[in-house]
């Protein structure tokens, strides 16, 4: 099993629950109709999903995760009643449980950077694809994440970042692997895209280093890097006071890049 670098710490949810349509799904809206039935793989707390499932009222979503722990967020966040076409179950995968040729659409987001077998994961998603049916992923690339202003501590986060990804067996800089790993897993017709997220307001800033200012001494990050040997609590502390003082700086910007690709099976 897949060792997930950030786990489920408050912090990470938090992140997580911000995700919706316009920001991390905007690139499969023109391949979407109101009756496609989709696969949300790896879905968290489920907020694109949910909102997924407004725009398809006579399909629906089915929404996975490998923890039970975010399936139950999930479904307490999405009730039925709101949300009558989408289902959340727990799932693997590599071995997902749905029979050949089940959905329009199978949608990823942030997943692939996550496994050490990414290819293997896009079989299975191509085996549960209809014929022609769309896949949507959409990853980060830590290896070009870009901030403002320079900071040590930070170089120092992305250094140790890297490092623990590699342990997971984790690619950290997926999305520029993203085209390739879609092509050997026998998709055609891609089409590559890429878009930032940007943090930048006061707003944008004070959510974003906050969140990592408690990540980086909380989450499963800093357990794995601690117990690998990465890094020490004091190296961790430092990174998070530097994360607080980033989030006061006017000046200061941070800026994600994700590649998007759709193809078909």
């Amino acid at each position: 099993m897949d060792n997930y670098t950030h786990g489920h710490h408050e912090s990470v949810l938090r992140v997580h629950q911000w995700r919706t349509v316009a920001n991390s799904a905007a690139f499969l809206l023109p391949y979407l109709t109101t009756s496609s039935q989709l696969l949300d793989v790896g879905c968290g707390p489920g907020t694109i999903s949910a909102e997924l499932s407004l725009l398809t009222p006579q399909g629906g979503v089915t929404a996975i995760d490998l923890s039970d722990e975010v399936i139950e967020i999930a479904r307490r966040s999405h009730p039925l009643e709101d949300y009558p076409n989408l289902n959340f179950d727990s799932g693997d995968v590599y071995r997902m449980k749905y029979p050949d040729n089940t959905f329009d659409i199978v949608y990823a987001h942030q997943v692939l950077q996550h496994l050490a077998n990414p290819v293997e994961a896009l079989v299975e998603m191509r085996r549960v694809l209809k014929p022609n049916g769309i896949l949507a992923v959409r990853d980060a690339d830590y290896g070009a994440f870009t901030w403002a202003p320079p900071a040590a501590e930070f170089d120092l986060w992305m250094k140790i970042y890297q490092e623990v990804t590699r342990q997971n067996g984790a690619t950290a800089n997926g999305g520029r692997y993203l085209k390739g790993w879609v092509s050997e897993a026998g998709f055609s017709s891609l089409v590559v895209s890429s878009s930032v997220w940007t943090f930048s307001t006061v707003e944008d800033r004070q959510w974003w280093g906050g969140s990592w200012a408690e990540r980086v001494v909380e989450s499963s990050f800093a357990v794995q890097a601690l117990s690998y040997g990465i890094a020490d609590l004091a190296q961790l502390e430092s990174i998070s006071q530097t994360f607080k003082r980033w989030a006061k700086d006017e000046s200061a910007i941070f800026f994600i890049p994700h590649v998007e690709v759709i193809a078909r099976k």
